[in-house]
């Protein structure tokens, strides 16, 4: 009977480790990564015009819906552009969102990043950008239409990060988090040349 209760007791605790583990890979130990003002100020400065522009919405969470976004993506015309679908509620996305706060100023002076906020309400988009701001601005995609408008929408989970050339043209969707800020800047060199 002894040899049960041991086994029993093991098994409880493997039950415990694992239920810990699951819930730190579903964004319940995410901290924000946002460098400080002073930092993300030298690493735009001398950004062209269009990017600096697009700095000057940083942590945002636009509206207009597809067409602003689409307008969006055509100002940025000559500048390759990264585009995570993200949403407050999604675990994989928490994780990644400190990745994309390192890595997003210090790209951006060749390098334009978006974000698309979908299937959240904007109250959530709004109160999780305040706890992890980023240097560029989200557009506010409650219902998925800015996905579905950009032929997207067989990437229907979150998070998703896309990878326009400075032509305009989708080269590449990365499924899933990124679970380094290496594995980003590879993608963003290797897609992108930037």
């Amino acid at each position: 009977m002894a040899a049960v209760a041991i086994t029993w007791s093991k098994i409880r605790n493997m039950a415990i480790t694992l239920a810990a583990l699951t819930l730190a890979g579903c964004g319940a130990l995410a901290h924000s990564a946002a460098p400080s003002a002073s930092q993300i100020a030298a690493d735009f400065k001398g950004a062209p015009a269009p990017l600096a522009a697009l700095h000057d919405q940083a942590n945002e969470l636009l509206g207009g819906g597809a067409s602003a976004f689409d307008a969006e993506l055509r100002a940025l015309r000559g500048y390759p552009v990264v585009v995570n679908k993200w949403a407050s509620w999604c675990g994989p996305c928490r994780d990644e969102f400190p990745i994309f706060q390192r890595v997003a100023p210090q790209l951006g002076r060749r390098v334009a990043f978006l974000g698309d906020d979908v299937n959240d309400t904007t109250a959530a988009g709004k109160a999780w950008l305040r706890s992890f701001p980023v240097s560029y601005p989200s557009f506010a995609d409650p219902s998925g239409a800015i996905n579905n408008a950009l032929g997207l929408d067989y990437a229907s989970g979150t998070p998703v990060t896309y990878f326009y050339n400075a032509a305009g043209r989708l080269l590449y969707t990365h499924l899933g988090p990124y679970l380094s800020a290496a594995s980003l800047r590879l993608d963003i060199r290797s897609y992108l040349g930037a």
